[in-house]
């Protein structure tokens, strides 16, 4: 896991292996943020896998109007009813901030930028409102190293 990034004067770090366990072992609903109905994308993959995990996992995309494996597709977090305890994002960089913007309102824990989702800033808000903040890592990847030793 990458553990400091770097962004004008605003330095990231993510969280240690230990901590990062417990969000995985502790979470049991995650709400997928740019979720796909493609089969090849990542988004639709690890909704695939925490759903197979037996977690409660609600959509994010404002484009689809359909259920994707199953689930209830909201058009943004704001619609998801309820906290969630880990808001996994699969958007541009760029959109971040007002994802995290509606986690903190709404009392969600983590906020959980994928792969090469990166924004200091956003990460820096949710974290001084007290949210758990991964960046620039993968979920599964997480999972699949920390939970299955």
């Amino acid at each position: 896991m990458s553990d400091a990034l770097n962004s004008g004067n605003t330095t990231f770090s993510n969280p240690a292996d230990e901590r990062v366990k417990t969000i995985l072992a502790e979470m049991k609903r995650i709400a997928v943020v740019g979720i796909s109905a493609k089969e090849d994308r990542a988004s639709h993959g690890i909704a695939l896998f925490l759903v197979g995990q037996g977690f409660d996992v609600v959509g994010v995309n404002p484009v689809l109007k359909d259920p994707v494996l199953g689930l209830e597709i909201f058009p943004s977090l704001k619609d998801v009813p309820g906290p969630v305890d880990v808001v996994n994002i699969f958007r541009r960089s760029d959109q971040v901030g007002p994802i995290v913007e509606a986690a903190i309102s709404r009392g969600d824990k983590c906020i959980w930028m994928q792969e090469q989702v990166i924004n200091p800033e956003a990460a820096a808000a949710a974290s001084d409102a007290g949210l758990d903040v991964l960046m620039d890592v993968c979920l599964y990847k997480e999972w699949l190293r920390l939970m299955n030793g």
